[in-house]
């Protein structure tokens, strides 16, 4: 009750950023679980619906990295500007839907990324391979990737498979290979593409760049947070308003050119 009438004496900008934050929330939470639900118990797995599958499979891809984005504006607390524990139980559960991920181990490694980006000291950073995907994601895999993720993901499977007799190839196809490839996805364009090593220079001590990408393009990628410079001089913006920010530093670019 405390934290909803905080979140209540807000300014008004702060208030709608709460309302808009929470409402996508809620809209891409809603779409991964029903279409999750729907390809577990539902959705009969046939080679004549296997492009459907297909169809379903990059859906709940793009789904699950929503997941991430919004436990990540969590994080910085921009999901519901002041909104304490309200920021903390959203994002640790949206982690724990995700992959079993630890609430604080995350996001301690993430404000350490903030504090020294592209740095042998930033843990999401591959000081031996910094310009390469392969070893830079296997390195990334290690070191979130930990137990309590590996029991989570079979209980799981075992429990689909085993308690309400999920086929197991449906539950790779619908079920792991999204997971997987939403890492994949969440990992190049949110890590990798931003903080390589390259030809040209970064522009600040923040070591990372953005993509030149339009507003659809960047949605589909990682919901924005390819505008990853932008980002990191303003961690407290959130996913779906970066777009703007990255408008803004545009304009600021031409008139200080």
């Amino acid at each position: 009750m405390r934290e909803r009438n905080q979140v209540s004496k807000l300014p008004l900008s702060a208030r709608r950023q709460a309302a808009t934050g929470l409402v996508l929330a809620l809209a891409i939470v809603a779409a991964w679980a029903c279409l999750h639900a729907y390809a577990m118990f539902v959705f009969e797995l046939r080679w004549a619906s296997l492009p459907l599958a297909l169809a379903m499979a990059l859906l709940q891809c793009w789904l699950s990295v929503g997941l991430f984005i919004v436990s990540h504006d969590a994080m910085h607390g921009s999901l519901v500007p002041r909104g304490g524990r309200v920021n903390d139980m959203i994002g640790g559960l949206l982690l724990f839907i995700y992959a079993g991920f630890s609430w604080r181990r995350m996001r301690d490694a993430h404000f350490a990324h903030h504090r020294v980006p592209g740095s042998p000291d930033d843990p999401d950073f591959s000081a031996d391979h910094p310009s390469h995907f392969w070893p830079w994601y296997g390195q990334f895999l290690k070191r979130y990737f930990g137990w309590q993720s590996v029991v989570f993901v079979f209980t799981v499977v075992l429990t689909y498979w085993l308690a309400f007799g999920v086929p197991i190839e449906k539950i790779v196809l619908l079920y792991g290979m999204p997971a997987i490839a939403s890492s994949m996805q969440l990992f190049y364009f949110g890590t990798f593409r931003p903080h390589r090593h390259g030809e040209d220079r970064f522009a600040d001590r923040h070591n990372a760049r953005s993509d030149n990408f339009g507003t659809a393009a960047s949605l589909a990628t990682c919901f924005h947070f390819g505008y990853h410079h932008e980002h990191h001089l303003a961690p407290n913006v959130p996913w779906w308003h970066l777009p703007a920010a990255r408008r803004q530093a545009s304009r600021d670019e031409q008139v200080t050119a």
